[in-house]
């Protein structure tokens, strides 16, 4: 796998692991009855983003290491999946 296919694998794994990570242990406002006037009582009282940046880095490596290998040692390859279909004519 070239080494810019491979950042921009890991940045797109990194993006969706980063909407995964973010719900976890987030506590809002109204849980911990310090909602601030103005403001949506769901809001978090904590973001925590430099932890969660971390658990994204983490979980986003994992991932990308699992994909990496299916890629190098062809564990699953396009003719492993039935439905695509046979874009070869037939007279050839």
């Amino acid at each position: 796998m070239p080494i810019v296919t491979a950042i921009a694998i890991y940045f797109i794994i990194w993006w969706l692991c980063l909407f995964l990570v973010l719900p976890w242990g987030v506590r809002g406002q109204h849980e911990d009855n310090s909602v601030v006037k103005g403001t949506e009582p769901g809001a978090p009282t904590k973001s925590r983003m430099k932890r969660k940046a971390l658990q994204t880095t983490v979980l986003a490596g994992i991932v990308w290491v699992i994909i990496f290998v299916v890629i190098t040692y062809e564990l699953i390859s396009l003719d492993n999946i039935p439905f695509i279909p046979d874009f070869v004519p037939e007279e050839l």
